[in-house]
């Protein structure tokens, strides 16, 4: 049997059951309960369907009803708790149905018998509502339930004992009123004197309730500086840390982050926390929680540590723990249990938050994006270190490929719960992105894994879901943004990160500034500037700024829309000043309902007080029971007026969307008029523009036609350039031999020299030998006449040695100017090759200008080419309005004509 037609059995049995207490009646309704709690229940509540809400408000009111069975009430009960099976789900039972004063008028009626069955399980089911609720003072029976509470807390039953305290624990948190209260009670002594007591219990579960309970209502007393003083806080921290690791469960594990968490807040506390010694092994062992495939205690751990980053003496102290590299021993283990570099790496701390980014468990959707939250701020404080470590690149070059694989698998065809869930999640990926790209090291490992084309098809998918979801888009259940608001959070986002990495990736700067000018971004753009939101409002300021200069940007339609949700804002303003008075005077038929239900009650009272006194003693149990069954009537009385005023809200905000698509639908029909008026214009200017739009045609022709001939001679002007460059790399190389020759040559001209100057010394030494001869002849003569012969020769020969001094000596000039003619040569070389590369310089810088203007004059030729084809068909079209009234105008003429005749 499907759900609907079990639930309107339900329905027609909680019917039946009213008109008639029978066993019968009774007995049915009991066993359609049984089957609705066989059935898969989840969200049944937040879907926003009447069935399952009368089915759910019938219940609450049997359970509410004293004169309901034991039995019957726990079934539906259990039923009620099995729906509360998600956050949304606890808060629809608790805000909407009472479902947490109903359970407590139920403790109430039953405190005689506190050990009771259904007692427990009231105690466990408000346990599980009012866990991370608010419960104001105010609420019905919520006095009867904190003494009920304290009065069994300090009892010596176990089984009581332990849900009493959960159940005080979730009062006390955050709930100043609830803790005034109990302040003021006269036995709070005793009961602060039995809670401390419990610290020494055997159950880790019983202590951390208790702690939680004393840390709410004595952390800024007396007693708490007692109890979490500088001697006791490091054992305290020890402690809630080992339940942490070693805890009974989930449940527990809960409760004891929850109190580290507001123990965080304490200032003093948490600089004790910082300067605890053991803190880095405890965040280890904690860390060590999240390869586990639990969600919850996931979820919990996640919180603690993004408690933990609020601190700033703690935040330094979380890099240094996830972001350490594993040890050998543990890479070693790691090595043995896995494969490769894989199993190494799984011993590292800060893996454990990249496998719950894109975990493929049930519920780890708000894991995810916690990580992603826990990440931001990790990555945020490593990066303003003054140099990035090894550690935290490589660990960023791992969490890249998982952050891009994020930001895929948008499918619009599964719904707006799906696509508000890709939303938040690109938000927070692309956040964490932009912190990576705050320094130029990890900028440049985002620039190499992020593409264009990623970022353009994510951009475009979310202005489709903005185009077609518009901001009257109805809300879940505790949600403070609508999916348009969401959708345009992740969209600027996205924009301000190829703005980022538009300098660094290729096409990303022309894909930035084609977004910009999409007509579609005026939404999302509107909806940050006039946003409460102080980031997204720079944000969107800071895309403005991008975009306004740039010629296709909508700016005047930027304009309307931002007067058009201003507008709304002061109706939404107007609207909720209206609803006020309305909740200040009630309709009349409200007022004279419940002012004749209030005299009916006055009288009924005085009737009752006026028996009591004639009545006999015994028949005090009909009285009370009458008095109970008309307190429980009035608690119905009361809940359906705050669903009656729910209704009326909702409603009244129904009628301010209405104004608001009102002010939108004007705005559109004024635009529609604008651009009506403009066709207009456009019709009488056409029969003009055509002829010069042929003209213009015809001149582009040419132009184009140019343009050809153009890049034509561009492309033999380029071929010339790479001859003239390869004759360069010519003249290059004989220079270099002409270069290698002239060295040559100045090594000769130095052997030369050093010739030379032998023979010159050579010639000094004859000389001196030809003044000794002189001397010689003079003092022997006789002896000359003999050696004639000799001298004759001697002279020849040193005439023989002179002439071939004087012919080295025209050798040498004659070197010498060959030498100053290959300088001469040299230097023109050098002139030469500088001119050439100015030339070259000057053709390379023309070639550029000429491929410019050949792309530019591409893009005219195709924008021509597009406006030439949308006046064709305009032409088109205008010539067979032209064809239709020549053809009218001559049927008309035709037929005066037939009349004349």
């Amino acid at each position: 049997m499907d759900m609907t037609t079990c639930l309107k059995s339900l329905l027609l049995a909680i019917q039946q059951y009213r008109d008639g207490r029978t066993a019968q009646n009774a007995a049915q309704l009991q066993r359609q309960v049984e089957e609705v709690s066989g059935l898969k229940c989840d969200q049944l509540l937040s879907s926003g369907q009447v069935l399952p809400s009368e089915c759910v408000s019938g219940l609450v009111e049997l359970v509410g009803n004293p004169n309901t069975s034991p039995t019957l009430t726990s079934s539906i009960i259990s039923l009620l708790a099995q729906l509360a099976c998600d956050d949304d789900s606890r808060e629809i039972l608790h805000s909407s149905y009472n479902l947490s004063s109903t359970l407590a008028s139920v403790i109430h009626c039953h405190s005689a018998t506190p050990g009771a069955p259904l007692v427990l399980q009231c105690l466990q089911v408000l346990q599980k509502l009012t866990y991370s609720t608010r419960i104001f003072q105010s609420t019905n029976y919520i006095h009867e339930l904190i003494a009920f509470l304290m009065t069994n807390i300090q009892s010596h039953n176990d089984d009581i004992v332990m849900p009493c305290l959960g159940l005080m624990a979730n009062l006390c948190r955050d709930n100043h009123s609830v803790q005034s209260h109990i302040k003021s009670l006269d036995n709070v002594k005793q009961f602060y004197r039995t809670l401390i007591n419990f610290l020494a219990h055997n159950s880790l579960t019983v202590v951390v309730f208790t702690l939680s309970i004393l840390a709410s209502l004595t952390l800024n007393e007396k007693v708490g500086e007692k109890l979490f003083d500088a001697k006791n806080i490091h054992q305290t921290f020890q402690l809630v840390f080992n339940i942490i690791v070693n805890g009974d469960g989930t449940l527990t594990r809960k409760y004891s982050v929850d109190l580290l968490v507001d123990l965080l807040k304490n200032p003093k506390i948490a600089d004790y926390l910082t300067r605890y010694q053991h803190f880095s092994a405890c965040v280890s062992q904690v860390l060590g929680l999240l390869q586990s495939k639990d969600p919850d205690s996931a979820a919990k751990v996640l919180e603690l540590l993004l408690a933990m980053c609020s601190v700033s003496g703690l935040r330094s102290l979380l890099c240094e723990v996830v972001f350490r590299p594993a040890g050998p021993k543990l890479r070693a283990a790691g090595r043995r249990q896995g494969a490769g570099l894989d199993g190494g790496r799984r011993a590292e701390p800060g893996l454990a938050l990249v496998q719950w980014l894109s975990s493929p468990v049930e519920g780890a959707e708000s894991c995810s994006l916690q990580a992603l939250q826990l990440l931001n701020e990790l990555l945020e404080e490593a990066l303003e270190a003054e140099s990035v470590s090894e550690c935290v690149l490589s660990f960023i070059e791992i969490l890249l490929p998982v952050l891009l694989g994020l930001l895929k698998g948008l499918d619009t065809t599964q719904g707006d719960a799906h696509l508000r869930k890709h939303c938040h999640r690109t938000t927070h990926v692309t956040a964490l992105l932009l912190v990576l790209c705050a320094e130029e090291s990890t900028r440049s490992l985002v620039s190499r894994q992020v593409s264009a084309q990623l970022c353009l098809s994510q951009v475009e998918s979310l202005l489709s879901c903005c185009h077609s979801n518009g901001p009257l888009t109805c809300l879940p259940p505790g949600s403070d943004k609508d999916l348009s608001q969401v959708c345009a959070e992740a969209l600027l986002t996205t924009l301000e990160l190829m703005s980022k990495l538009r300098q660094q990736v290729k096409d990303m700067e022309t894909s930035f500034y084609r977004m910009l000018q999409d007509q579609r971004i005026v939404t999302p753009l509107s909806l940050a500037l006039t946003s409460h939101h102080r980031e997204s409002v720079q944000t969107g300021l800071s895309l403005l700024f991008e975009a306004t200069p740039l010629p296709d940007f909508p700016s005047l339609v930027l304009g309307e829309s931002i007067a058009a949700n201003n507008a709304y804002r002061q109706r939404e303003a107007e609207l909720s000043v209206k609803r006020v008075a309305v909740q200040e005077v009630p309709p009349p038929s409200i007022l004279d309902s419940s002012s004749a239900s209030s005299r009916g009650v006055h009288s009924l009272v005085e009737k009752i007080q006026n028996g009591l006194e004639l009545q006999d003693p015994v028949k005090d149990s009909h009285v009370s029971d009458i008095i109970n069954v008309y307190e429980q009537k009035l608690s119905a009385f009361a809940s359906k007026e705050s669903r009656l005023q729910d209704l009326l809200e909702a409603k009244a905000l129904a009628l301010s969307q209405a104004d608001r698509l009102i002010a939108q639908y004007r705005v559109q029909r004024a635009q529609a008029e604008a651009e009506a008026c403009k066709l207009g214009c456009l019709l009488k200017e056409a029969e003009r523009r055509r002829e010069e739009l042929q003209g213009e045609l015809s001149n582009q022709a040419l132009e184009a036609e140019r343009s050809k001939a153009d890049m034509e001679e561009l492309l033999q002007h380029n071929a010339r350039l790479q001859q003239d460059s390869e004759e360069h790399q010519a003249l290059k190389g004989a220079y270099n031999a002409l270069l290698n020759r002239f060295n040559e040559s100045e090594r000769l001209l130095k052997e030369l020299q050093a010739a030379h100057i032998s023979l010159t010394k050579q010639s000094d030494g004859l000389r001196k030998n030809h003044e000794a001869l002189q001397l010689q002849h003079e003092k022997m003569v006789s002896l000359l006449e003999e050696r004639e012969e000799e001298i004759r020769s001697l002279r020849s020969d040193l005439q023989q040695k002179n002439s071939d001094i004087a012919g080295l000596r025209g050798e040498l000039q004659a070197e010498e100017e060959k030498v100053k003619e290959r300088d001469q040569e040299r230097r023109d070389l050098e002139e030469t090759v500088d001119v050439l590369r100015k030339e070259l310089n000057k053709t390379e810088q023309a070639r550029k200008d000429a491929s410019i203007k050949a792309s530019s004059l591409e893009l005219q030729k195709s924008q021509l080419e597009a406006k030439l084809k949308q006046k064709e068909d305009e032409l088109n079209k205008h010539s067979a309005m032209i064809a239709m009234i020549h053809s009218l105008s001559s049927a008309k003429m035709k037929s005066d004509v037939n009349l004349s005749l």
